[in-house]
């Protein structure tokens, strides 16, 4: 068994998404972040997943202090390479807002998916973490820079630090299913990580990803399982987001008619969104993350929520899932 696979088996249905630790939209203090990492840990959660990308950093410099005094055997931890932090020159006291991230932007993103940018990503990760070795690291978003390019250097520079132990497994993290799946075709990768792509509300990476992570052994992990906050509650509200920006009417109208049959049927539409792409045998782990504690504790709730016997085929015959 590969040290892919091997990991993969390791993350459980539930994985932290700490996107939100670094000051996703708004502010939010020490306190709250320790305050909702104790609140996975406290639930059993053992995979968190970060990034340079949230909050300029910040994520990763939480998450670490956190883990630190946490055995390091007991968890699985990834990270993503693609983006390089420079110093800002022009820096005057602004944020990073105009990146959803609630932080002074002293700091710029690069694009930078060559040997030299991925190694100096993952070194300056391990820092800011406080570790020695990454678990997985993702290359993240190229298709938002240049897929091109991200698959001709950022993967083959993953895998060469995969060869020398320094990361445990490589994937892709991105919110395109395409180009998930030319990435698993013309890569040798461990695990993709696809956002809003798999979800009770929508499942492009169904047409080819999924089946082609099934055939070729590649673990997959799902993240943005409410799509952007629009299933994550049980009446969808027009004034939610869907991926990151104004929910489309037709788009509403899926989500309402979801809701209504999973209300018919006892069952609250997040529990729903949580737990259907565990039914799919290539998925792993679903990710979500808060700043709240509470919203941790009822992630985790719903994750293992029993739903009742017949509930997928009921949404199967009511053409509201494939």
């Amino acid at each position: 068994m590969n040290a892919g696979v091997v990991i993969a088996e390791r993350l459980g249905p539930l994985g932290y998404g700490a996107a939100s630790i670094g000051n996703l939209y708004r502010e939010v203090a020490d306190e709250q972040s320790d305050a909702a990492l104790e609140a996975a840990w406290h639930g059993g959660i053992r995979y968190f997943d970060t990034a340079p990308h949230y909050g300029l950093g910040l994520s990763e410099r939480r998450l670490g202090t956190f883990l630190r005094s946490r055995p390091r055997e007991e968890y699985v931890i990834s990270t993503k390479v693609g983006r390089v932090l420079d110093p800002n020159p022009d820096f005057n006291g602004g944020d990073d807002l105009a990146f959803d991230f609630a932080v002074p932007n002293t700091t710029m993103r690069r694009f930078d998916p060559s040997e030299s940018g991925v190694r100096r990503s993952i070194d300056e990760s391990l820092e800011r973490l406080g570790l020695d070795r990454i678990d997985i690291a993702y290359l993240h978003d190229p298709d938002v820079y240049d897929l091109d390019r991200g698959i001709a250097e950022g993967l083959p520079a993953l895998a060469r630090l995969r060869d020398e132990g320094v990361v445990g497994a490589i994937g892709i993290g991105t919110n395109d299913a395409d180009a998930a799946a030319r990435a698993v075709r013309e890569g040798d990768l461990d695990l993709v990580m696809v956002a809003g792509r798999y979800t009770l509300l929508e499942q492009p990476a169904l047409d080819e990803l999924l089946p082609l992570c099934e055939q070729r052994g590649v673990g997959v992990v799902v993240a943005a399982v409410f799509n952007s906050g629009l299933l994550a509650t049980d009446t969808p509200d027009e004034n939610a987001r869907y991926n990151y920006g104004p929910v489309p009417d037709e788009v509403l109208g899926h989500a309402r008619r979801l809701a209504d049959a999973c209300r018919a049927a006892g069952v609250s539409l997040p529990e729903a969104a949580m737990q259907y792409p565990l039914q799919h045998p290539a998925v792993h782990s679903v990710v979500a993350g808060s700043a709240r504690a509470a919203d941790i504790r009822q992630n985790i709730a719903r994750v293992h929520a029993p739903l009742p016997a017949g509930f997928w085929d009921g949404l199967r015959s009511a053409g509201l899932v494939p």
